[in-house]
């Protein structure tokens, strides 16, 4: 028993009471048992801000847009139709190639550049977990309105 006296959820057969904490590094769940686990929580470094920043910008979106239709293009593929010169696209795919979105691959002497999906795969995950959060957070606000 409790110091309450009351069966604790082990005495009970039940899981032991768990209480969730709001800390700046996330949720952390306190257990019964005295025993803090943290909760799951992808990509939230930060590595994530120059990833949204880099993003930011409608050149290196259009950019990747062309190369995510998975050819490999070089830089004077990518400057067709565009007003842009080669040295502005080479300088913003410098910048996506920073936060690993693009990589570069050689072919004989010309580069060719490619789409790299896995940064794009972390932020859907980030975004999807701050999602989840403000549902949740959201839902308890809509009960405690209408409660």
């Amino acid at each position: 028993m409790s110091q309450r006296g009351r069966k604790t959820a082990a005495e009970r057969g039940g899981k032991p009471a768990s209480v969730r904490i709001l800390t700046k590094n996330g949720p952390v769940f306190r257990q019964a048992q005295g025993r803090f686990r943290a909760a799951r929580r992808p990509v939230p470094n930060a590595s994530a801000a120059p990833v949204f920043a880099a993003l930011g910008d409608e050149t290196r979106l259009a950019l990747l847009a062309t190369l995510s239709r998975g050819q490999r293009c070089s830089i004077s593929q990518l400057t067709e139709g565009s007003r842009l010169t080669r040295q502005a696209v080479t300088k913003h795919l410098r910048v996506l190639e920073s936060v690993r979105m693009v990589r570069c691959v050689r072919q004989g002497r010309e580069s060719l550049f490619e789409f790299a999906p896995q940064p794009v795969r972390e932020m859907r995950e980030y975004l999807d977990f701050v999602s989840a959060q403000w549902d949740e957070a959201l839902g308890r606000l809509k009960a405690f309105v209408e409660g």
